[in-house]
């Protein structure tokens, strides 16, 4: 286990406080902990996010193109 020492906001202290309540948590420690793991996600899983699901819904609706081997590849190219 990592320890440090972090300088927090008033705010961002009661963040941690609401969290560790919430959750109910021994220390501000584990609190972190949630609220990294749930930042993970978000960041590690982008299908949740809403700007990621606006361009996959948009990216559906494109039509799509059949290239069966290099020549119709050229072909479809102007090569």
């Amino acid at each position: 286990m990592v320890k440090a020492i972090v300088d927090v906001s008033e705010h961002v202290n009661r963040i941690i406080n609401i969290v560790k309540a919430k959750h109910g948590l021994k220390n501000k420690s584990m609190a972190i902990e949630v609220m990294a793991r749930e930042y993970e996600k978000f960041l590690l899983e982008p299908e949740l996010r809403p700007e990621y699901i606006n361009k996959l819904k948009k990216i559906e609706k494109e039509s799509t193109v059949k290239v069966g081997t290099t020549k119709d590849l050229d072909k479809l190219l102007g090569e």
